[in-house]
């Protein structure tokens, strides 16, 4: 099912976390990073909670989802 290894929670501690330019003036975010070819997200609001971990077409099929408006519903 998944074509990819979980890393532990450890790998991500040192990682250059991003955010969408967005996401600005609130705090209340989603951060994004790489690490040894795993994306990982987290909640910036609770960063030392579990990091969400995918592959990249996992990503890539999550954010043309984003585009093509599949979830706006969930703003409204």
């Amino acid at each position: 099912m998944y074509d990819h290894e979980y890393l532990p929670q450890a790998a991500f501690a040192n990682a250059q976390w991003q955010k969408s330019s967005r996401s600005e003036p609130q705090p209340n975010c989603v951060q994004l990073t790489e690490v040894a070819g795993v994306i990982g997200l987290r909640d910036s609001k609770a960063p030392n909670r579990a990091v969400l971990q995918f592959n990249k077409s996992e990503i890539a099929a999550f954010i043309t989802a984003v585009k093509d408006g599949e979830f706006d519903h969930l703003t409204t």
